[in-house]
C-alpha cells in the first residue's frame, strides 16, 4: 500500500455529471434507464449462450466476453455514480478511485484486443472455413482471450502506480463522474507530462495495432465475401460483420477520443461526454447490435421464451 502514502489527501471529490435541478434528474433518469437496459441485456444475451447449445461456438464464446466486459465497465462506474447523485455526498477513497482507474483501463484494454480477436475468428471462419476448426479451436480461442484480459490487465496495473506515484497537493474535486487517468492528472501538482506521453504511446500499441489487425481482417474477408457465388452465403457474411464493425466503430471511435488526444486540446466537458458513450450507452447498444440482426440469436431467445420456433 505504499504507493497511496505518496497522495496528500485521502479522498477525492466526484463533481458528477448532474446538478439537483429538474433537468438535472431528468438527464440522471435517461442514465439509468440507460444502464438499467444496459445491464439487462447483457445478462440475457450471457444466458442465452449459456442456455442454447447452438451458440455454444467461437464467436458467441467471444461475445460471451464481450458483454462482460461491458458488465465490468458499468457496474465500476454507474451505481457509484447514482450513489453519490442520490445520497448528495461526492466523495471517492483513493483505493475506490484506485479501483475504478484499475477496472476502467483493464477492460477498456482487453475489449481492444478482443475486438482483434473477432475480426481473425469472422476472417478464418470467412477465408478459411475448411480449416477454420482447427484453427480456431477451443484451447486457441481461450489463450486469445486470456491474452486479452493479460493485456488490459498489464496497462491497468500501470497506470494505477503511476497516477498514485504523483502528488495531489492542492484541489481535490475532480472534474467528472468517475476517476478516469486524464481527469486526476489535471489535479497533481507535479509534472505530468512525461506520462501523458507514455499513456499515448499506450493508446498506439493498445488501439491503433489491434485497429490495424481489424482492418486487414475485414479487407480480405470482404475481398472474399465479393467472389462468393451464393447470393445468401454473402448476406449471411455481411451481416454477421456489419455487427461487429459497428462495434468497433463505438468502441474505437471513443476510445481515440478519449486517450489519444493531448492534454492541451482536452476539456472536461468534453472528456465527460465521450466517457458517456464508451462506459453506458455502448455496453447498451452491444447487445442490441449483435442480436437484433443475429438469426441464431433470436431463435434462442424465442425457444427461451417459449415461443415457437419455425
Amino acid at each position: 500500500m505504499e504507493f497511496w502514502n505518496h497522495t496528500t489527501i485521502n479522498n477525492f471529490i466526484l463533481l458528477g455529471l448532474f446538478s439537483h435541478t429538474p433537468y438535472g434528474l431528468f438527464l440522471f433518469s435517461l442514465v439509468l434507464l440507460a444502464f438499467l437496459t444496459a445491464l439487462a441485456g447483457n445478462v440475457l444475451f450471457l444466458l442465452l449462450i449459456q442456455a442454447d447449445v447452438h451458440l455454444h461456438i467461437p464467436m458467441y464464446f467471444f461475445l460471451s466476453q464481450l458483454s462482460i466486459m461491458d458488465l465490468i465497465m458499468m457496474c465500476t462506474v454507474v451505481p457509484k455514480m447514482v450513489s453519490n447523485f442520490l445520497s448528495g455526498s461526492k466523495t471517492i477513497s483513493q483505493e475506490a478511485c484506485g479501483t475504478q482507474i484499475f477496472l476502467v483501463v483493464m477492460v477498456g484494454g482487453a475489449e481492444c484486443f478482443l475486438l482483434a480477436v473477432m475480426a481473425y475468428d469472422r476472417y478464418v471462419a470467412v477465408c478459411h472455413p475448411l480449416r477454420y476448426p482447427m484453427l480456431m479451436n477451443w484451447k486457441v480461442c481461450s489463450l486469445m482471450v486470456l491474452a486479452s484480459w493479460m493485456g488490459g490487465m498489464t496497462d491497468s496495473v500501470i497506470d494505477v502506480g503511476m497516477v498514485f506515484s504523483f502528488p495531489y497537493c492542492s484541489s481535490r474535486e475532480v472534474d467528472h463522474f468517475f476517476c478516469e487517468v486524464p481527469a486526476l492528472l489535471r489535479l497533481s501538482c507535479a509534472n505530468t507530462s512525461l506520462f501523458e506521453d507514455l499513456i499515448y504511446a499506450c493508446c498506439v500499441i493498445m488501439l491503433l495495432l489491434p485497429l490495424g489487425v481489424i482492418v486487414t481482417s475485414y479487407a480480405r474477408l470482404f475481398t472474399a465475401v465479393m467472389r462468393m457465388p451464393s447470393t445468401e452465403g454473402k448476406q449471411k457474411a455481411l451481416t454477421t460483420c456489419s455487427s461487429h464493425l459497428a462495434v468497433v466503430g463505438l468502441y474505437y471511435g471513443g476510445g481515440i477520443f478519449t486517450y489519444m488526444q493531448r492534454g492541451s486540446s482536452r476539456t472536461p466537458a468534453g472528456d465527460r461526454a465521450i466517457s458517456i458513450f464508451y462506459t453506458i450507452l455502448t455496453p447498451m447498444l452491444n447487445p442490441l447490435i449483435y442480436s437484433l440482426r443475429n438469426r441464431e440469436v433470436m431463435k434462442a431467445l424465442r425457444k427461451m421464451l417459449g415461443i415457437g420456433v419455425m
